[in-house]
């Protein structure tokens, strides 16, 4: 397979497509422009802001992925840091319950529409 080369300005509007779309995630982002996950997965490490939006608008703080070479967090969690975690952490998966209460609704519908379709 042929190495592909983005332009600077490409990449920055990648990882921009990713910080700035509701509920986005590294894979459907990378699956959506026809890249690698681990590519933009490192765009973002690079030109990313470290903010990413959620599904409900908030904008959130990304965790900074730990790199070779780098020192671990000194010191136990705070408190203060617990909390922030597991709030993030919350928002998150009410975030993807909500996606996946409407998926489910929306398929609950196709469902009724094509069983009315075969009645011959």
């Amino acid at each position: 397979m042929a190495r592909k080369n983005y332009s600077d300005e490409f990449r920055r509007q990648a990882v921009d497509l990713y910080e700035s779309t509701p509920g986005a995630t590294l894979r459907g982002i990378a699956a959506d422009l026809g890249i690698v996950r681990g590519t933009l997965s490192n765009w973002v490490d690079l030109y990313g802001t470290g903010k990413t939006t959620a599904l409900d608008g908030t904008t959130t703080t990304r965790p900074v992925s730990p790199r070779s070479g780098s020192l671990p967090p000194s010191g136990p969690e705070t408190s203060e840091q617990k909390v922030a975690r597991l709030e993030a952490e919350n928002a998150q998966l009410r975030a993807e319950r909500t996606k996946l209460a409407t998926e489910r609704e929306i398929l609950r519908q196709a469902a009724k529409y094509f069983a009315g379709e075969t009645n011959w």
